[in-house]
């Protein structure tokens, strides 16, 4: 019996030693830079092999070592913070703020560019406001960009006096900064809202860059909606005044947002329980229908059909008004 769980516990402590060498040599090829991040990345994962071998050939200082080792790579890892304050690309340049007054909402930094390509466009900003008692209900856009797993989220909130209210979540890179899924583990980025004219946030996907952007409409009241825009009210203001870190895996166009579907849930008929899906979100419509967010009544295959919007939206002019209208034509409505 002592064998065995001297064993389990060996076992426990290389599991352990493997995840903390391969996190660290992540972390320090992505915060470091030239070859100075390779070599330092190789080094430290040879100090994780190192302490392997020691708990298996019981030589304790081999694993201390590498705990050393690894407690100053947290403490350095500590001292890295978000911060507004960077040369950022444009289209990111500004975030949103809102203030509610009533049932009044005031949108302030809402981007409404004019793209002609991804790297043509128009910069323009404004300030909107929108009447909560006119909010009718939530849509989403799914915008697939590296095959069916994955998939941006927006989240959009309709109105029966005015064009929609979107809102993306996304990674705020600097000028000349590129986009790296891995590199978003180690506080490579922070996050940012948008909050956006569809003509502008979907326009860029569907017309700029080609990408095969599906619309959804949720099962979701005007009561529910409002619940939700005034939960990303809430996030949208904390993050404007505290910048936040964005995580590939726990900060992102997703699970952002269904920690703020989670907080107002008992309010909705549907929850949100935590589901693979919301990682690999092409996949969400899926789990949308099983929780009854949308159309239970139309299989899956054909409502996804239905929801492809990216060659329609391509006809219209994103100077057209009608453009969020437009692109509705034949997608269901939420509720049979």
């Amino acid at each position: 019996m002592r064998r065995l769980f001297l064993f389990l516990l060996q076992l426990l402590l290389s599991l352990i030693v493997v995840g903390a060498a391969l996190w660290g040599a992540g972390f320090l090829f992505f915060r470091l830079s030239g070859s100075t991040a390779t070599i330092a990345a190789i080094g430290f994962g040879i100090a994780g092999l190192a302490g392997l071998v020691g708990i298996w050939t019981r030589e304790a200082k081999l694993p201390l070592g590498f705990a050393v080792l690894f407690c100053g790579l947290l403490s350095w890892w500590g001292t890295f913070h978000p911060s507004h304050d960077r040369n950022w690309i444009p289209e990111l340049a500004r975030l949103p703020m809102i203030a509610q007054e009533g049932e009044v909402l005031t949108v302030a930094n809402l981007r409404h560019f004019r793209w002609r390509t991804e790297a043509d466009y128009d910069q323009h900003w404004e300030t909107r406001r929108y009447n909560l008692a006119a909010l009718t209900g939530v849509d989403i856009f799914l915008s697939y960009w590296s095959g069916e797993a994955i998939a941006h989220l927006l989240v959009s909130f309709t109105f029966s006096d005015s064009v929609p209210l979107t809102f993306s979540i996304e990674v705020r890179r600097e000028q000349g900064e590129e986009w790296s899924a891995l590199a978003g583990f180690f506080r490579s980025y922070e996050m940012a809202y948008v909050a956006s004219d569809e003509r502008d946030i979907v326009g860029l996907r569907t017309n700029a860059r080609g990408e095969d952007t599906r619309l959804f409409r949720i099962s979701a009241s005007a009561n529910q909606a409002r619940d939700l825009l005034l939960a990303y009210t809430e996030d949208i203001n904390r993050l404007a005044l505290k910048p936040r870190w964005y995580n590939t895996f726990t900060t992102n166009c997703t699970t952002v947002v269904f920690h703020l579907v989670r907080k107002v849930a008992p309010g909705w008929t549907f929850s949100a329980p935590l589901d693979p899906r919301v990682l690999l979100s092409g996949f969400l419509p899926g789990y949308l229908q099983q929780i009854g967010a949308i159309r239970q009544d139309i299989p899956l295959p054909e409502l996804v059909r239905l929801a492809r919007i990216s060659e329609r939206a391509r006809t219209f002019s994103l100077d057209d008004p009608a453009f969020s209208a437009k692109i509705r034509e034949g997608v269901p409505a939420g509720r049979p």
